[in-house]
């Protein structure tokens, strides 16, 4: 019987991970070179589980290879940003429509309970986006549809290489709880068109504030 040889699967993971954090954190900024070797050498690895990491944040559309130049970290066009929010808008307007028609008073309290800490954080621009992310994928997480949460999941990923969040813009934050409340006001109605509609028109001024 052959040996099976396996791949340190967690080591490679655990790097994409502080990849991710540090390209959402611009510590390394989009368009950026990825020096494998001055990575290696920090994390204190071989550069094979560094390239097995690159790969997954490839996958991801983080980084973009470049033949014979190496890695780099992904840089977002305006058609990129425009391409993102349009699918993240049918995505997610499905989604509410199905949470709308579907979810328990119970499930709508766990979104509710979100709101209200989002309506809590709109003095600190970092609390609110995280709040605000864990509400959509709550959203996504009661609508039950686990190829759209993937999905979704990469696209936010790449959404965060924008180096003009629309949380930036001055008055965005006040714009946004307020499109955030219109969603919950529907989603209490059960009514599922406004619900889509609403979020719909979430992510059409999120895209407007972005660009």
């Amino acid at each position: 019987m052959s040996v099976v040889t396996l791949t340190p699967r967690a080591l490679y993971e655990q790097v994409a991970e502080q990849l991710r954090q540090r390209i959402f954190q611009r510590e390394l900024e989009p368009g950026s070179w990825i020096d494998e070797l001055k990575i290696a050498e920090e994390f204190g690895i071989s550069r094979t589980p560094l390239r097995e990491a690159i790969k997954v944040l490839a996958a991801e559309g983080l980084v973009t290879m470049k033949v014979r130049r190496g890695a780099y970290v992904t840089e977002m066009s305006e058609k990129d940003l425009r391409d993102v929010y349009h699918l993240l808008s049918l995505l997610e307007s499905d989604a509410a429509a199905v949470v709308a028609e579907r979810a328990s008073d119970a499930q709508l309290q766990s979104l509710q309970a979100l709101h209200d800490e989002l309506e809590r954080s709109t003095g600190d621009r970092d609390q609110f986006f995280a709040v605000n992310e864990r509400f959509h994928m709550q959203l996504l997480a009661l609508a039950d549809n686990r190829w759209r949460d993937q999905m979704v999941a990469d696209l936010r990923k790449v959404m965060k290489l924008n180096r003009h969040n629309s949380l930036l813009k001055q008055g965005r934050i006040a714009e946004s709880l307020l499109e955030h409340r219109a969603i919950m006001a529907a989603l209490r109605e059960h009514d599922g068109t406004q619900a889509m509609r609403a979020m719909q028109l979430h992510f059409r001024n999120g895209l407007q504030a972005a660009g």
